[in-house]
């Protein structure tokens, strides 16, 4: 039987605290019930929960309770990093909608940490094929007129950012005065909120919480399915 989500417990993020000074594999297994029950399970109902939500903006939305899926792994990929520690310090969850692989999708996103809280959407990263059709809709008079749009709209709200502008210089082939040159040299588009983990994230009201920053996401969401 399912059970309803009712918030992250506060021990979710003392659990990180301690986590960030204690990050060994020893550590971690002898402290794994807790984060079983106090982050693991609250974000498997949380997927569940707000995939139902959001399939009333976005109908085909992928929320599966999974780690390697909508659950992202608390353990770090160290291959190629300096640093060596094995587990992040935050849970992240990604639902997404499209047919591709599921970080080659539009989808909202939501993480938490000590003294750190986001709700976002967006394509952090675009792959080859679709960074040169995303830029093919940015030049598009209406297409990228209409991102304009949404980015004015989100910025306006003040309490949104809007990222993904990585490149120094605009594509060649395209003109570097182009009015929309800003974004044009997006690497992905994403816009979210940073904020401190607002005491709704402890009880089932973070559903209703969450869900309104993401219904301020959807004509981003829209535009990136659409278009890229």
């Amino acid at each position: 039987m399912k059970q309803e989500f009712k918030g992250f417990p506060p021990q979710a993020l003392s659990f990180f605290s301690q986590l960030e000074k204690n990050n060994s594999k020893e550590w971690f297994n002898a402290n794994r019930q807790t984060y079983d029950d106090c982050i693991l399970q609250p974000s498997r109902q949380f997927v569940e929960a707000m995939g139902q939500r959001l399939s009333l903006l976005a109908p085909h939305i992928h929320a599966d309770p999974k780690v390697n899926q909508s659950i992202f792994r608390i353990n770090r990929d160290t291959r190629f990093s300096k640093n060596k520690k094995p587990y992040k310090t935050h849970m992240a969850i990604w639902l997404w909608e499209g047919k591709r692989p599921r970080m080659e999708c539009p989808g909202f996103y939501f993480h938490f940490e000590p003294g750190a809280l986001i709700v976002g959407a967006g394509m952090y990263q675009f792959a080859k094929d679709q960074l040169k059709t995303y830029r093919l809709a940015v030049a598009d008079a209406d297409k990228g007129q209409r991102l304009e749009e949404i980015r004015g709209e989100l910025l306006k709200d003040g309490r949104y950012d809007f990222s993904g502008c990585t490149f120094k210089r605009v594509p060649r082939g395209m003109d570097p005065q182009h009015p929309r040159e800003e974004l044009l040299r997006h690497s992905g588009v994403t816009s979210g909120i940073h904020t401190q983990p607002p005491q709704e994230l402890h009880g089932p009201e973070f559903l209703d919480w969450s869900f309104e920053h993401c219904r301020r996401f959807l004509p981003l969401h829209q535009w990136l399915l659409e278009n890229v």
